[in-house]
């Protein structure tokens, strides 16, 4: 007779603050975790990139290159190469381990926005204010891109890369999805400028966050409308959404100086934790635990579920 599974436990939910980061680098822009979540990017006003193991507060190193502030960056899938954008119009590939420059991608018309790597680490995808998401191939030497998809009608926020299709947010307020496999371009209007999309872990939603102060959760095959979340403030500035790691929540960075999270199904607000004074200006959720990174004004912030044990001191 085989013995009934335990029931999962019950998705747990970031609420306590385990440590603050002062990262040195002017306005902390963006903050990113790698893909196993060990490490974490983060990205400054004054044209640094810096590599963390924000679990033990330690700074790895640090990346400079751009000549303007860097907007976003992200990790290969092996954590040998970083790529990262800037307010200077360029796109970097870098070597984890030297720090040194490996390209640099001049096409953009303005400043560059998002930046992913596909799942091999062939490709960057990169999201500009000049309207257009850029496709650069890492392994060839050539300086132009191997597509440029320019159907945005203003400037691209955001840009999520699954493994056969590109989701991108711009200022016109749609949210395109290119399917790379079948070679068709799904759009849906939202309305407002859009600031942040991400992919559902499961593949099947896309979560768009504008800025009428709303989450919008779509389906992405038919761009279906399955569910709105409010309460937060997001009116100017480029905030970030994201989904828990077992997509049971949704999340967005506010204005007021707090992270909001919503029960994905019923739409309910279930928490608010209270970051600082001044603009959130970044989330990142770790890809396998209840664990957040939050960016305000120069600080890096490291929240954990309540029953979790940090080893050591917590430095907050």
């Amino acid at each position: 007779m085989a013995f009934p599974r335990p029931r999962p436990a019950r998705p747990e939910l970031p609420r306590r603050r385990v440590r603050t980061l002062e990262c040195g680098q002017g306005a902390v822009r963006a903050a990113r975790f790698n893909v196993d979540g060990n490490y974490c990017l983060t990205c400054g006003s004054d044209k640094t990139l810096k590599l963390w193991n924000p679990h033990k507060g330690t700074a790895l190193r640090t990346y400079q290159g751009h000549g303007y502030e860097v907007l976003d960056a992200a990790g290969s899938f092996d954590n040998s190469q970083i790529c990262s954008c800037g307010a200077d119009k360029t796109v970097a590939l870098w070597d984890v381990a030297t720090g040194q420059v490996i390209r640099k991608y001049r096409g953009h018309a303005g400043k560059v926005n998002c930046v992913q790597f596909n799942e091999e680490a062939t490709i960057i995808v990169s999201g500009s204010i000049d309207s257009t998401v850029r496709c650069w191939d890492c392994r060839s030497r050539r300086p132009d891109p191997v597509q440029v998809l320019d159907e945005a009608k203003d400037g691209v926020s955001s840009v999520k890369v699954s493994d056969h299709e590109i989701l991108s947010g711009s200022v016109d307020g749609r949210v395109q999805r290119y399917d790379l496999r079948a070679g068709q371009l799904f759009s849906d209007y939202i309305g407002s400028p859009i600031t942040s999309v991400c992919f559902s872990k499961d593949g099947q939603c896309a979560l768009a966050a504008s800025l009428d102060s709303t989450l919008r959760l779509l389906d992405k095959e038919t761009g279906e409308l399955l569910g709105e979340y409010t309460g937060h403030r997001s009116t100017s500035y480029r905030l970030d959404c994201v989904l828990s790691e077992q997509d049971t929540h949704v999340g967005s960075a506010s204005e007021d100086g707090h992270v909001y999270f919503w029960d994905l199904v019923e739409g309910s607000l279930a928490l608010s934790l209270a970051v600082g004074r001044s603009v959130v200006q970044s989330l990142s959720f770790h890809p396998t635990l209840p664990c957040l990174l939050a960016a305000t004004q120069g600080q890096l912030q490291l929240w954990r579920e309540d029953s979790f044990q940090p080893e050591g001191d917590p430095d907050t």
